[in-house]
């Protein structure tokens, strides 16, 4: 069974004013996330993902349909049956959250004291959890005295305190920059590998799924339009809107705009290839063009790794006969998506 499960989810949210429409931010949801696994949901800006993640640890209650998560179910359950429930969710937010007027140490031990905590276990539990993060010199120190990447840590730890089985990230590195991202992907990793905590990532951030996720689910217009491994949707995505997210971390084929500038610049006949693992190889299709004497230029493109697997499109400048250029592309279109770049 899936840790979480949401079966013919949809939400509608009554008019804002009387006159107006509902808005139905949700239709027809259907996603099971395993235990144990790193799930990407991805969409932009009104797409529906914040709302999935309220369904999900039960802040608002789904129009129909059926939620479960840890075999518990989530649509039209009372509220007082639900604050167990949230005691195994915890939640990181792209502002921090922190409260200004604690410590880094009190800010951690908030959710273990609202919980009815030992005092004994509330300090050991907190010092544990500021050594994982890397702060045990910042347990004295307030929000304002740190970075945006040890504020996240401390939002980790914080979420972490009550040993939860899942972790929801809500748009948790937009507020950061590049460097700081990264680390704050490593610490999530280390949590998912080294606590066995499942984790869902909400984000509009392809580069993030591509680091962090190993399945994903693209949204758009409160659907699901794509979801799976996350090397199958950045490889080879399906929906136009996938193509769009994907775009922005992958450098795929050259628009018209950016052919007409290669044509101007290289001589040739202008080639695509589309490379996945288990296809032809690189140097495979290397010599080939070499063997038959053919001249090539890489000129757009790249190969990208994702899970350990290669995929990426190269475009070529070919100079040769075209009688060569003829057999070599098919000599080594086996396997590869070779388009002709008219």
């Amino acid at each position: 069974m899936a840790l979480i499960s949401l079966q013919n989810v949809s939400k509608t949210y009554p008019p804002a004013r009387k006159g107006e429409p509902a808005v139905t931010a949700l239709r027809d949801i259907n996603l099971e996330i395993e235990a144990g696994e790193i799930f990407g949901i991805i969409g932009y800006s009104g797409a529906g993902k914040s709302t999935l993640v309220r369904l999900i640890n039960a802040l608002e209650s789904s129009t129909s349909g059926d939620i479960t998560v840890d075999g518990r179910q989530v649509s039209g359950v009372p509220e007082r049956k639900l604050r167990t429930l949230r005691l195994d969710i915890g939640m990181i937010f792209q502002q921090f959250n922190l409260f200004n007027s604690k410590t880094v140490r009190n800010n951690i031990a908030y959710p273990l004291r609202v919980a009815g905590r030992s005092t004994a276990e509330i300090a050991a539990r907190v010092e544990e959890l500021l050594d994982f993060v890397g702060l045990a010199d910042k347990a004295g120190s307030y929000p304002e005295q740190l970075s945006g990447g040890q504020k996240q840590r401390v939002g980790i730890a914080r979420a972490l305190a009550a040993s939860p089985k899942i972790l929801l990230a809500d748009e948790a590195t937009s507020a950061l920059d590049p460097e700081t991202t990264h680390e704050v992907l490593a610490l999530l990793r280390r949590v998912n590998r080294e606590l066995g905590i499942t984790i869902v990532v909400i984000t509009h951030e392809m580069d993030v799924i591509k680091n962090l996720a190993t399945r994903v689910a693209v949204m758009d217009g409160g659907r699901i339009v794509e979801q799976g491994e996350v090397f199958e949707v950045f490889s080879n995505p399906r929906q136009a809107s996938s193509r769009k997210f994907v775009s922005t971390v992958v450098r795929g084929v050259p628009s018209p705009d950016e052919l007409d500038s290669l044509r101007r610049r290289h001589p040739g006949r202008i080639v695509t290839l589309s490379f996945r693992d288990g296809d032809s190889s690189q140097s495979e299709v290397f010599l080939e063009l070499a063997r038959a004497g053919i001249g090539f230029e890489l000129v757009y493109g790249g190969i990208n790794d994702i899970s350990g697997r290669a995929f990426g499109h190269l475009t070529l400048a070919l100079t040769g006969e075209d009688a060569a250029i003829d057999g070599a592309l098919a000599a080594v279109g086996h396997g590869l998506k070779v388009a002709e770049r008219f």
